[in-house]
């Protein structure tokens, strides 16, 4: 398959296949994918249109949202890195 529908299976099995590594903070955290993409990789294609390159990932611009076409984009890594909730405490927050 193309890069695009190897992203496309790849967002369905972090987010839906409670045996994927990644589903814990996908699927397991309630990130869902908005229903023109579950059922339609035509319409993801549609959506998100080719990557630029093979540099580019699929990216949630909100890191809390679903994956729909207003809060998805291609990210480069650089990109994605500077787009990351929190996983630990602030130190000061864990004292008061």
């Amino acid at each position: 398959g193309s890069l695009e529908y190897n992203t496309w299976q790849s967002m369905k099995d972090r987010c839906l296949n409670e045996n994927s590594p990644s589903f814990p903070y996908y699927g397991g955290r309630g990130i869902k994918i908005c229903d023109s993409w579950l059922s339609s990789y035509n319409n993801f294609l549609n959506d998100m249109g080719r990557r630029k390159d093979v540099s580019y990932t699929l990216d949630r611009i909100n890191v809390n949202g679903d994956y729909e076409p207003n809060n998805c984009r291609w990210a480069t890594w650089e990109q994605q890195g500077l787009n990351k909730r929190k996983k630990f405490f602030d130190k000061e927050k864990q004292r008061n």
